[in-house]
């Protein structure tokens, strides 16, 4: 998905509630004083700076393909945290990390079991590898946006591809670290929940994450007719609750290799 599409306005309107996932996953992971991390779709940094800061790194490396967040991330960078533009699908090192690190960013990616052969790649012996991926594709508020999609104009503008669906079971994520050699791991799929003023405020949600891929796929009056046609559908399909508890499924996984061969 192209960076230019992401509002980091828009994101980080519910950047507390974001946050509980986040803080989940950094539980998971060990400390590395003296070592090096990166974090992959490091977004508008403050996550980074608090990565970096509690796992004691000497080094992280905050990646992102976006140049509107990666401009409001330069403001955390210093104290060995630094900002680099790249594409997470392609992500390589020639030196390792301790921890490979990514917060709500790999399901943009296509291709997870290689993907995360990938990324293993870029794990040390000893290291760590954590992530954590939304799982809410079949909550009214994705829904809506695949039957928007599917209408048209809509459809032929998008070339009859609605958002992609990359994300796989808890299940998978555990066998496949199970397969790349990670002795330790814990995977889980854990529920969070949010009271908003009202149903309107789902939008405003989808807004600053699934909907930036439409945003980035469609001409600017088309995309506001999209958000129109979004919103008759998915009030049809929620109820008109104030406030409304909306609920959102993420994928936690962590995972360490051995420290010798093997």
């Amino acid at each position: 998905m192209s960076g230019d599409a992401w509002n980091p306005e828009l994101y980080a309107r519910f950047a507390e509630e974001r946050r509980r996932p986040f803080a989940d996953l950094l539980a998971l992971v060990a400390p590395i004083p003296d070592g090096r991390a990166v974090d992959l779709g490091c977004g508008t940094g403050e996550r980074t700076r608090e990565l970096h800061e509690a796992i004691r790194a000497r080094e992280t490396v905050g990646i992102d393909s976006s140049a509107a967040m990666l401009a409001k991330a330069a403001a955390h960078a210093g104290d060995g945290l630094r900002f680099e533009r790249g594409d997470l699908g392609s992500f390589a090192t020639d030196e390792p990390f301790d921890l490979v690190f990514s917060n709500a960013a790999l399901h943009w990616c296509a291709d997870h079991p290689g993907l995360l052969q990938r990324l293993t790649r870029a794990v040390g012996p000893g290291g760590q590898l954590a992530f954590q991926v939304p799982d809410n594709f079949d909550h009214a508020s994705h829904r809506s946006a695949e039957q928007a999609a599917s209408q048209e104009p809509f459809r032929t503008a998008l070339g009859g591809t609605p958002h992609p669906r990359h994300v796989l079971a808890p299940e998978a994520y555990a066998s496949i670290l199970d397969r790349l050699g990670y002795a330790e791991q814990t995977v889980r799929l854990q529920i969070y929940g949010v009271r908003l003023d009202s149903r309107k405020d789902i939008v405003s949600w989808v807004e600053g994450s699934l909907l930036s891929d439409y945003r980035a796929r469609l001409p600017a009056a088309l995309y506001a007719e999209f958000l129109k046609r979004y919103r008759q559908i998915l009030f049809g399909a929620v109820p008109d609750e104030r406030p409304y508890f909306f609920t959102y499924r993420r994928i936690l996984a962590w995972g360490r290799r051995p420290s010798g061969p093997g």
